[in-house]
This record gives structure tokens, C-alpha cells and sequence, in this order.
């Protein structure tokens, strides 16, 4: 059973730059053993969202509350590193590393043990990525924070990283909050999918359709129980600045499920 306390909350978080909104009255719980996937597509706010969440950034309104003395483990989008720079993945995590854990049982959790002396510039996309998860693992977070954390893998990679996802959440008993700009593939493990564009147009579970003839063409068997085609009804638009225009009674094409929009406006 997951449990009722929250890690962290945000309230009516509204964010605007100039004349532009970019979030509006946003409001999610991400609980212990919990895993929250944020999905949405490009300039949906997602990265302002979770700088919010992070304390990187201030709302224009609303609040975030964390539970005392929350440890969170991130893991960023994107890493940049200084080609000409020799780095091994032991040494790259001993810059950052200030946590409990050692890098040897991180890189085990992740199940890149056998990386610790390879240079970080010859690693595949989706040995970057379990580095990457290793190093937010290095603090024994409550809540691990995972930016686009299948970013540059294939699709049995994702399949395999989110298996791996849901294995630490369920050893660590931490939360999960994770943020997709995909709209249709995430995690079947995933607790709570919120829809994301600018404001919270839907949530809930995932959609199960591992069975599915299109699901099957598109993924095969090997990732069915991993990952879900995740859509919702969206009944309205949006102008320039992110605002609600009107209403429309538009479906969701060949993979969809009717889900009631959910504003606070």
C-alpha cells in the first residue's frame, strides 16, 4: 500500500514571465513509494515546473511545502562534459559525491559495476543515463527526481531503465518524480501520469493495453509489461501565452481514452 505522507507538495503554483504564463495554479503531491510521471510536450512548462519543485526557481504564486529535512536525489536532462577532459565514471562521481552511500553500491544498484574505470565519453546512451541515476543515488534520497531520464536510450533500453525505476522504488521505498516530454510512452509502474501544458489538463493511471495490435507493432512483447501508451481528451486550446481559449470536443485519435480535463482556473 502507498502511503498518505506526502514528500512533497506544490499549491496553486503559478509561474509568468512578462506576459507569458507558463504554469497555472498547479497543484501535486508526490508521496513515499510513490512514482509521478509528468509528461507533456515541448514548452509545456515542465522545466520550470520541476526548478520550482527543486527550489531553483520562485512561482509568480502558490507555494511548495517539503516534508523536514528532505533528501532528494537528482538527475539531470542533459550532461555536458569537456571532451578533452579524461574523466572516468569513478571519478566523475566522487566530484559530486557527499552522500552515504558508496559509488561501488551505487553503480551496483544501477547495475554498471563494471564501468567504474571506463571514461564517461565512451559510454552509450543508456550506460550515461544508469551513471546518472547512480550518482542520484549516492545521497539515499527519499525522493528521486528523474528529468527525461530515457533521454538518448532505445526502446529496450527504456524498458529495461524503467524496470530499474520501479526495482529502486520499491527497495528504497522513496518517491519517484519523473518528467517525459513523450506523450504516449511511459511507464506501466507509474502510480499517477499528470498531463502537463502549462496547466494540469488531465491525471491518472496509465492506460494498460499491452495487448493491443498497434502496442504490439510498435514495441513487441519484450516491453508490454513495462511500458503504456498513455492519452487523454483534451476539449480545449490554447493561445500564445499558455491560456485557455475554448472549448472543443475533440477525440484523440487512433490510440485514445476519454479522460474529464481537470482545471483550476
Amino acid at each position: 500500500m502507498l502511503s498518505t505522507e506526502p514528500l512533497l507538495q506544490a499549491q496553486e503554483i503559478s509561474l509568468r514571465d512578462r506576459q507569458r504564463t507558463l504554469l497555472q495554479d498547479i497543484d501535486l503531491t508526490v508521496s513515499a513509494n510513490e512514482i509521478v510521471t509528468i509528461i507533456g510536450p515541448n514548452g509545456a512548462g515542465k522545466s520550470s515546473l520541476l526548478n520550482i519543485l527543486l527550489g531553483l526557481r520562485k512561482p509568480t504564486r502558490g507555494k511548495v511545502i517539503r516534508s523536514p529535512e528532505l533528501t532528494i536525489g537528482y538527475m539531470p536532462q542533459r550532461l555536458q562534459l569537456n571532451p578533452q577532459m579524461p574523466l572516468t565514471v569513478e571519478r566523475f562521481l566522487s566530484l559530486t559525491h557527499h552522500g552515504t552511500l558508496h559509488i561501488e553500491q551505487a553503480l551496483e544498484k544501477t547495475g554498471v559495476q563494471g564501468l567504474k574505470k571506463t571514461s564517461m565519453h565512451h559510454l552509450s546512451g543508456g550506460e550515461t543515463q544508469r551513471v546518472l541515476l547512480s550518482r542520484a543515488l549516492l545521497r539515499q534520497p527519499q525522493l528521486l527526481v528523474l528529468d527525461e531520464p530515457a533521454q538518448g536510450v532505445d526502446i529496450t533500453g527504456q524498458s529495461q531503465l524503467y524496470d530499474l525505476i520501479a526495482q529502486l522504488r520499491s527497495e528504497l521505498k522513496c518517491g519517484v518524480l519523473m518528467v517525459s516530454h513523450d506523450l504516449h510512452i511511459v511507464m506501466a509502474a507509474t502510480d499517477r501520469v499528470i498531463c502537463l501544458n502549462q496547466h494540469i489538463c488531465c491525471h491518472g493511471h496509465p492506460d494498460k493495453i499491452s495487448n493491443h495490435p498497434a502496442y504490439l507493432e510498435m514495441f513487441g512483447h519484450a516491453t508490454g509489461t513495462n511500458v503504456a501508451i498513455y492519452t487523454h481528451h483534451h476539449d480545449h486550446s490554447h493561445d500564445v501565452h499558455g491560456d485557455v481559449l475554448d472549448v472543443n470536443d475533440k477525440e484523440g485519435g487512433y490510440l485514445h481514452k476519454k479522460h474529464q480535463d481537470q482545471h483550476h482556473d
